[in-house]
C-alpha cells in the first residue's frame, strides 16, 4: 500500500512541476490556475487517506470515494473539454483576423492595366 501512495504523490508532483514549469508560455486564466492547485491539493490528501475521501463521498451522498473521484474527473474533463473549444475558436479568430491583415498588405495591383476595363474608343 505505501509503493503506490508514493508513486501516485509523484505523479502528482510530476504534474504540479510541469504545470509551474509551462504556465509562463499560456495565457491561463487565474481560475484555472487555482482549481489546478486545489486539485492536486485534495489528491494528494485522498492518496494519503482513502478513508477521509470516503467520509467526504459520504457527506455529499455519494456511496463511495471512488465514485467520488469519477464524478470529479467527469466534470472535470468536461470543462477541460469546454476550455479547449473556447480556446481553439479563440485562436482561430485571431489567426484569421492576422490573414486578413497580411493578405491587405500584400495586395498587388494589377499590372499594365490587367484586369481593368478598356476604355471605350471614339470614332
Amino acid at each position: 500500500m505505501i509503493v503506490i501512495q508514493i508513486l501516485l504523490i509523484l505523479a502528482v508532483l510530476l504534474g504540479l512541476l510541469l504545470f509551474l514549469r509551462h504556465h509562463g508560455k499560456s495565457k491561463t486564466a487565474a481560475s484555472v490556475k487555482v482549481g489546478f492547485a486545489l486539485f492536486l491539493i485534495f489528491a494528494v490528501i485522498a492518496v494519503l487517506d482513502p478513508n477521509l475521501l470516503t467520509d467526504v463521498a459520504h457527506f455529499v451522498g455519494v456511496g463511495r470515494g471512488t465514485d467520488l473521484v469519477l464524478y470529479a474527473f467527469i466534470v472535470a474533463f468536461g470543462f477541460a473539454t469546454i476550455n479547449t473549444y473556447l480556446r481553439f475558436k479563440e485562436l482561430e479568430f485571431r489567426y484569421a483576423k492576422l490573414v486578413r491583415a497580411v493578405a491587405i498588405q500584400n495586395r498587388q495591383l494589377p499590372e499594365d492595366g490587367e484586369g481593368e476595363p478598356e476604355p471605350e474608343q471614339r470614332s
